[in-house]
């Protein structure tokens, strides 16, 4: 494949970061479950979970400026139209996920009066303290976070579905391992 048939090198390492970061900050809130409340990894795990979600905050933003800046590589064969609106839609959905949920959790750790860690930094907060506020975000965090998971997945299932089915290139466009010629 040439290079203007695949997305940027700088766009392939952050589609395939990001889903790292999002597996590890979803790992993270889970496996804290493992150990009693107020524990050392406990914490730990939260701790990570927060940082790693704001890093995927700061780095939706280089993504969506590189999405706007440099060139998208055409599917062939064409999609119908319908395919490129619903595309069109979930890639909208994932961004506003991958905003949504960072600014959440930090508005939760805001409104609970926590320190909001960030890989050395103490971000300042948002909003004062609130209790109420605070329950109110983290309710729909967890609900969004669950809705975010399932649009994860059917992107990934989209995709595979585009290679195997449509026999069309919209996952090779994005694949990391294969080499420009």
């Amino acid at each position: 494949m040439t290079s203007k048939q695949r997305y940027p090198f700088l766009s392939i390492t952050l589609h395939w970061l990001m889903l790292l970061l999002l597996i590890a900050v979803y790992s993270c809130i889970e496996f804290r479950e493992l150990y009693p409340k107020g524990s050392e990894p406990r914490e730990a795990l939260k701790t990570w979970h927060f940082m790693l979600g704001l890093s995927v905050f700061c780095l939706v933003w280089i993504r969506l400026l590189l999405r706007g800046t440099t060139y998208t590589p055409v599917i062939t064969p064409s999609l119908p139209n319908w395919q490129k609106h619903s595309a069109k839609f979930m890639h909208s959905c994932l961004y506003l996920f991958m905003i949504i949920m960072p600014l959440a959790g930090w508005l939760i750790l805001s409104a609970e009066g926590n320190i909001i860690p960030f890989w050395g930094l103490s971000l300042p907060s948002l909003v004062a303290e609130n209790e109420a506020l605070a329950k109110t975000i983290e309710e729909l965090h967890e609900t969004t976070g669950m809705v975010g998971y399932y649009l994860i997945g059917l992107h990934a299932v989209a995709a595979l579905f585009h290679h195997y089915v449509q026999k069309d290139n919209t996952l090779i466009r994005m694949l990391p391992w294969l080499s420009s010629k």
